[in-house]
């Protein structure tokens, strides 16, 4: 500072180039010297002119403007001292005389206006003090002056709207990409908005805690008393997320607000210069000059104006995108620590929905939340100038705005009565839960169904959409009518009261410009309050003041019994803990350091919420946990990434490569990675869609393992894989001996062939523990465990060691290389899963490519390209699109709805004529004898359409037009989603195991969203500035044709350059910022699904730094969107400033030829052409951006489809099949063409009643053969027959409908019990009982207090995973077809219930043709016929006797799996 402060310091003056004078000696001496002169020559100057008293002056204009310039001038330094005090908050420091100098600077401007002032009363005309002072400070001003414009390139807005010319060339020329864009200004980055947000938040609450009422009392209280007290101080105590809001970016926008200040001030000089220039064309006398120099004037204050405007509208913008990076900082941040309760109170969407929509539509109100004190502010001193200007006539004007007050009011209330949200958000929770389970929809032929659901909600949608459409009609109508309604009445009523009030040019435009000065405020202001009413601040609030988890729920301090180093790893004293469906009550067990403890027990006993108590998952009513050491945590359903294998498996550990083949070897994934294309770095899809089941499961393992943690809490990981898989792993991760061996492992499991292995064993049930200890222990207490073993009478296989080690040595003899080859994957268990895979690949085919190379860099590098790769996938817009949803709304209406805005806009121009000659009636005879006539011609004219238009017209025009508009936009809303919801329900399965939800949903919310909503208000809008832009063009060529020929072709030849250059790039812009917006949200519901893993490895850091880089990189390509408007708009401004230079030049030039009231018409019009033209560009723009969704929705609604569902003359018989013989006549299938067969030539014949069971090696083909019967695979070659029936001539849902599945993962969807089993209602309470009874639930669902209604969450997740595999077993038995499918349906229940599924079946399905894709072979054994598929091949066919005594391929697995 002090060298920045030294006057004499000759590097700034004598050794430079350049020379300047310092920075210090610039703000102190310079600026101070004016003023110390100005205050010692003051008081003298003042006693002087007391003593002098000359008389009073009449105030002059320029008189006005000196005063206005005065405290203009007072302003600005003001906000320059604001502007030191906001750095100084920033961390930035400011050496004192910056706020010394704006301090003596602001008080002498004041002094000096008040000089001004106090001369004109004593009658001074000149003053030499004044004109001395103001000298000496613009000559002292030069040299900062001179400074500041060296310095302007250092300046963020000036830098980046002249760099934007640079983006602006290259975005016309070519395809923006991510390169091309700025890096974000640190102090618009997450790294410094959310930590300043959250200390906001913090200070908020401990201000809270320590407001009145925290105090202890004492005055002794009755508890009771007491109770209430603490209750309402609990209440209080939420911190209020507003004031966080405001404390955290409230001063940078504040900066905003005073350029807001500046520009309503200088608004108003216009009118008055328009004003002088009616009445210099009055003076045929007065000198050219004058006239030439009003018009640089207003040209110059309108240039002003604009750039005082955009200064704002940056500052606005800039705080609008801080805001939104804060607010979804928050609630990710939150989201990670919020406990299970809180997160099943508002579903995945719903939350997403907070951070798209809600903080949305924060930043987009920060853009016009000034207008709540500027609109006032505005109307306020239009009125005073309309006062000067037409008297007390204004005050009917004021009358009747008042009295449209109540109306607006009416319907923003009824506008908010009507809850839009609350119907989207409910279709876009069912859609997401149809999409996420369409496979099931498909094999149970519910489409029907469902699609009814969906569209019973569309409408509700769509009628509360139509009503606010009206109500928004109505408004516009009053709120755009209301400028005209005031002129018209302040006119009539002023020609009226008295007959010298003559109605001249000066009065009419000058009124009439401030009255149009009128309309922005007046339109805004409810548009405002009704944005405000709109943002959900408590739906934000509230999830913020969620319950967390307690992190001290679980000890994890080093020593928990201070009984020694090595005693415990892991233990629970007397715990109680309680989730959503059960109470786990007095759980007490220790598990000693390095020891296997392994828990069993049925289905919904309480294994899983063990394992989340440990972790500190669930609600802790008493007791103690505590765990030494790091935790490791397998989850029941495996939780993936959407990165590449190697990121899943070390997430966020360094890479090494010994350690890392090892892990991969142990999980038997080698032989996986060298299946999938580009090996450990191939990218898996969202929800692991290019990976089966077990391959999920074994990446999920493979993480835990290399994590090297000191406990591991494993939740039931086998029960994906195959038998040998699972022995496989057992034995190289968890087992005795396996990687893991002195580690402390608690292992949930169903498989009891492994509980002999294992140190202790956990038997629960009912959240309650029924035993304890060894295998040997539990055996010899002859309990509930050993009664559980004995009904599976497996302990002679299981004891034999012998048996066990010999099969070891010969399973290593026979499958040295085979046997890990063939563990890929337990189950082929998902049907197009290696088509998803070759799909999902094919779409990254350059990722495929790159890892060829051997550089990691070369493959990072073009996994970026991706984003490439979907920007160009939609580069240009065409007509067609247009023209599509011209059609969705109805040609003609189309057609109908311009030709009105044509007729407003030709009814305003005629009005506005019609005043022109009113007012030259005042110059032919100084009266008005024709008033009346006057009068109601003009408000005939203007109730069609309001005069002098801006932004858009109204009257009765422009409602009928805004009620048609409302038709048609409903009209297309509903066309468009139904042929997008037909066509997605018509979709083959394949294209949603290839497309990610995520971005079919996008379609159904986003883009729907758009097509409902911002189109509709964009096309008004459009042809709004549109027909105003042209009607002023009109205006001012009939006005003054020379301007036709002089500035028309130039400006529109400008300014159609200016639209191109800004279309291009800022469509771009727009896609980079939507296509980088997209992984925020997924990568969010991905972070929400999987929060207790990411908990559970502490790695809540990492995910949030990943959150907030997707953040800053999505804003960084926001933030020149703001520079590219405000670039646009300065210079579209400039151009409609030109406009106002011209109209007014050329009313000077021919101002002997032109009436009063031509010029004032002309140059009215001009000062609102800037406006119109800014907002057609801006609409284009918008225009062009929002069309997209009509093409997005377009494309997904022309997708290929899967055949009809029904096909009238080839439907079946009613009781088809009677029997239920299958027969496969040389049948072939492939995923899709150009692939190979998956299936080849299979040809066999099952009798009605078989029991066949399916087995085989991975990719063999066993669920694409099932899948075949369901059609969701179709034949390449070949038939299938059912009963003499060739299945590929029917309707689909002919044939689904007489088919059942019990599929391998159980989906149930949002909704009672009773719809989950039987969406049609076709079946009674007694049959639906009776099932239940039947698959074991009947227990489970007469405990609930709503019986069949018991409402199933998202997915089915307060239902453990065993039971919802019973309920789709109870939906086989209530369809009770003759051909039944089980595609593993018992992998994830335990044994016992595994034995009641399958006597169930035995018994139910005895007369039934029965297909089980078998899993754990002894569920096949007594079958009628086994067939082995090998390679897409039929391999052995025949009874399981048969093949065990043939020794091959079946003989093979039987033997791994213990049964021989």
């Amino acid at each position: 500072v002090k060298s920045q402060c030294s006057a004499s310091d000759s590097n700034f003056t004598k050794h430079t180039n350049l020379p300047d004078l310092p920075a210090c000696f610039q703000l102190s001496v310079l600026p101070w010297a004016p003023c110390i002169f100005l205050w010692l020559t003051s008081p003298f100057y003042i006693l002087y002119l007391k003593m002098n008293n000359r008389g009073y002056i009449m105030m002059s204009i320029l008189n006005r403007i000196k005063t206005v310039l005065g405290l203009i001038l007072w302003i600005v330094c003001w906000t320059d001292l604001f502007s030191s005090f906001h750095e100084m908050s920033q961390n930035q420091f400011k050496p004192p005389v910056y706020f010394v100098t704006p301090l003596v600077l602001g008080m002498t401007m004041l002094l000096a206006t008040f000089l001004i002032q106090y001369e004109r009363l004593k009658g001074v005309q000149s003053s030499g003090v004044l004109f001395i002072f103001w000298t000496i400070s613009v000559l002292f001003a030069i040299v900062p002056f001179r400074s500041k414009i060296m310095n302007a390139s250092q300046a963020e807005v000036s830098v980046y709207l002249f760099l934007f010319y640079s983006m602006a060339i290259k975005g016309y020329k070519s395809p923006l990409e991510n390169k091309d864009l700025w890096s974000l200004n640190k102090q618009d980055s997450s790294e410094l908005v959310v930590p300043n947000l959250e200390q906001s938040v913090k200070e908020q609450a401990e201000f809270r805690k320590a407001g009145p009422g925290t105090e202890p009392n004492h005055v002794s209280v009755s508890p009771e008393e007491e109770e209430v007290l603490l209750s309402k101080r609990k209440e209080a105590r939420q911190p209020s997320f507003l004031r966080a809001l405001l404390r955290a970016f409230g001063p940078y926008f504040l900066i905003g607000s005073a350029f807001k200040l500046l520009q309503d001030l200088i608004t108003f000089v216009n009118p008055q210069l328009l004003r002088m220039l009616i009445n210099f064309t009055k003076q045929s006398q007065a000198p050219l000059w004058w006239g030439y120099s009003l018009a640089f004037l207003m040209f110059g204050a309108s240039l002003l104006q604009t750039l005082i405007l955009h200064q704002h509208f940056q500052y606005c913008f800039v705080t609008g995108m801080r805001l939104r990076t804060g607010i979804i900082g928050a609630i990710y941040r939150k989201s990670l620590v919020i406990t299970n309760e809180a997160k099943r109170s508002s579903t995945v969407g719903e939350v997403v929905n907070l951070m798209s929509v809600d903080a949305q539509r924060f930043m987009d109100l920060t853009t016009f939340l000034n207008m709540l004190w500027s609109a006032p502010l505005q109307i306020v001193l239009a009125l005073f100038f309309l006062w000067q200007n037409l008297g007390a006539s204004v005050l009917a004007g004021v009358a009747v705005m008042v009295l449209l007050i109540p109306f607006n009011a009416f319907i923003a209330m009824k506008t908010r009565t009507y809850q839009q949200m609350k119907y989207k958000d409910e279709r876009i929770k069912q859609m997401n839960e149809i999409l996420n389970g369409i496979k099931v929809l498909k094999l149970y032929a519910w489409e029907t169904s469902f699609q009814e659901k969906i569209l019973q909600i569309r409408q509700k949608e769509l009628n509360v959409l139509r009503k606010t459409a009206y109500l928004s009609a109505l408004s516009t109508m009053a709120w755009i009518s209301a400028p005209f309604l005031v002129a018209l009445t302040t006119f009539a009523v002023f020609v009226t009261v008295r007959e010298e009030n003559v109605l001249d040019a000066e009065k009419a435009f000058v009124s009439l410009s401030l009255f149009n000065i009128l309309r922005f405020p007046l339109n805004m202001l409810p548009q405002v309050i009704s944005s405000i009413a709109s943002v959900s601040l408590k739906r934000i609030q509230d999830f913020l003041s969620h319950d967390e988890l307690d992190p001290e729920s679980v000890d994890r301090r080093n020593n928990t019994s201070g009984n020694g180093a090595n005693e415990t790893f892991s233990c629970v004293k007397g715990l109680t803990v309680i989730n959503w469906r059960l109470m786990c009550c007095s759980i007490n067990v220790m598990v000693p350091q390095g020891s296997l403890l392994a828990v069993v027990g049925h289905v919904g006993c309480g294994k899983t919420s063990l394992v989340c108590a440990l972790l500190g998952e669930m609600e802790k009513l008493e007791g103690q946990i505590s765990i030494r050491g790091s935790v490791a945590y397998v989850p029941q359903q495996a939780w993936i990434q959407n990165a590449t294998v190697r990121d899943n498996i070390l997430f966020g550990r360094p890479y090494v490569e010994q350690k890392y083949r090892c892990v991969l070897e142990a999980c038997a994934l080698t032989p996986d990675l060298e299946v999938l294309p580009g090996g450990d770095q191939t990218e898996i899809g969202e929800k692991g869609i290019n990976l089966s089941g077990g391959q999920r499961q074994r990446v999920s393992l493979a993480r835990a393992l290399y994590s090297e943690a000191d406990v591991y809490l494993l939740d039931d990981p086998l029960s994906a894989v195959d038998a040998h898989v699972a022995k496989h792993i057992f034995d190289n991760v968890i087992g005795p001996e396996g990687a893991l061996k002195g580690k402390t492992r608690i292992l949930v499991t169903h498989g009891i062939s492994f509980l002999p292995q294992v140190d202790n064993i956990l038997v629960m049930v009912d959240g309650r523990v029924s035993e304890m200890g060894s295998y040997q222990d539990l055996l010899k207490q002859n309990g509930a465990f050993a009664e559980f073993l004995r009904n599976y009478s497996l302990e002679d296989i299981i004891e034999d060691d012998e048996i066990i080690d010999l099969l070891l040595d010969e399973e290593e003899e026979e499958f040295p290389d085979d046997a890990l080859s063939n563990h890929t994957d337990m189950v082929d268990n998902e049907p197009v899963v290696n088509e998803a895979r070759r799909q999902f690949m094919s779409c990254f085919g350059f990722v495929t490519s790159a890892f060829t190379s051997t550089s990691p860099d070369d493959k990072r590098g073009s996994r970026q390209t991706l984003l490439l790769f979907f920007l160009n996938f939609m580069q240009s817009v065409k007509l067609k699109v247009y023209w599509e949803y011209a059609k969705a709304v109805g040609p003609l209406l189309s057609l109908f709805i311009c030709f009105l805005y044509g007729c407003q806009s030709a009814t305003s121009i005629g009005a506005n004529f019609w005043l022109s000659e009113w007012t030259n009636d005042a110059l032919q005879n100084g009266t008005q004898h024709r008033a009346s006539t006057r009068v109601g011609v003009y408000a005939a004219l203007g109730l069609d359409a309001v005069s002098s238009s801006g932004l858009s017209n109204t009257g009765v025009l422009v409602m009928f037009s805004s009620f048609t508009l409302a038709l048609g936009k409903i009209q297309a809303a509903r066309k468009l989603h139904q042929t997008l919801l037909d066509n997605k329900f018509h979709t083959p399965q394949s294209f949603f195991d290839t497309t990610p939800i995520g971005r079919i949903i996008n379609r159904f919310s986003k883009d729907i969203y758009v097509i409902d909503e911002v189109l509709p208000s964009t096309v008004l809008m459009f042809l709004g500035t549109f027909f105003a832009s042209v009607s002023t063009m009109i205006v001012i060529i009939f006005s003054t044709p020379i301007f036709f020929l002089v500035v028309t072709v130039p400006l529109m030849l400008l300014y159609c350059c200016v639209q191109r250059f800004y279309v291009a790039t800022s469509r771009q812009l727009k896609r980079l910022e939507s296509v980088s917006r997209s992984p925020i949200y997924s990568h969010f519901s991905e972070t929400i699904t999987g929060t207790s893993v990411i908990r559970a490895y502490g790695r809540n850091t990492a995910f949030v730094l990943l959150s907030d880089m997707k953040v800053d990189e999505n804003q960084k390509s926001y933030y020149p969107g703001i520079v590219s408007n405000r670039w646009l708009g300065v210079r579209i401004e400039f151009i409609g400033n030109c406009i106002v230079l011209f109209a007014a030049l050329f009313a000077v030039i021919g101002k002997e030829k032109l009436s009063p009231g031509l010029v004032g018409l002309s140059v009215s019009y001009a000062l609102q052409v800037t406006m119109s033209l800014n907002w057609m560009v801006r609409m284009t723009s918008d225009l062009e951006s929002n069309i997209v969704a009509v093409e997005r929705v377009k494309e997904y609604s022309e997708t290929v489809t899967e055949a009809p569902w029904i096909v009238k003359d080839k439907q079946p018989p009613p009781d088809w099949p009677p029997k239920g013989n299958v027969e496969f006549i040389d049948y072939s299938v492939r995923y899709r063409e150009g692939l190979d067969l998956v299936l080849r030539n299979i040809s066999l014949e099952v009798k009605g009643g078989e029991k066949i069971g399916i087995v085989g090696r991975t990719g063999a083909g066993k669920s694409s053969m099932t899948l075949c019967l369901f059609r969701l695979l179709e034949a390449a070659d070949g038939e299938i027959v059912i009963d003499e029936v060739k299945i590929s001539e029917i309707g689909l849902h002919d044939l689904r409908s007489k088919l059942t599945i019990i599929p391998q993962e159980p989906v149930l969807f949002s909704g009672t019990l009773r719809m989950n089993l039987d969406p049609f209602e076709k079946y009674s309470d007694e049959e639906v009982w009776k099932v239940l009874e039947l698959s074991h639930l009947k227990k489970f669902v007469s405990n609930q207090a709503s019986k069949l209604e018991l409402e199933c969450s998202e997915g089915g997740e307060n239902l453990s995973v065993g039971q919802r595999q019973l309920v789709c077993l109870a939906r086989a038995l209530l369809r009770k077809t003759r051909i039944l499918v089980l595609d593993e349906a018992t992998a994830a229940v335990d044994l016992e219930t595994d034995n009641l599924i399958q006597s169930t079946i035995r018994t139910q399905f005895e007369d039934c043709t029965v297909f089980t894709i078998a899993h754990r072979l002894n569920t096949i054994m007594d079958y009628t016929r086994v067939l082995v598929l090998d390679k897409g091949k039929i391999a052995e066919f025949d009874t399981p006797a048969n093949l065990l005594a043939q020794k091959g391929i079946f003989y093979g697995m039987a033997k791994d799996a213990g049964l021989v």
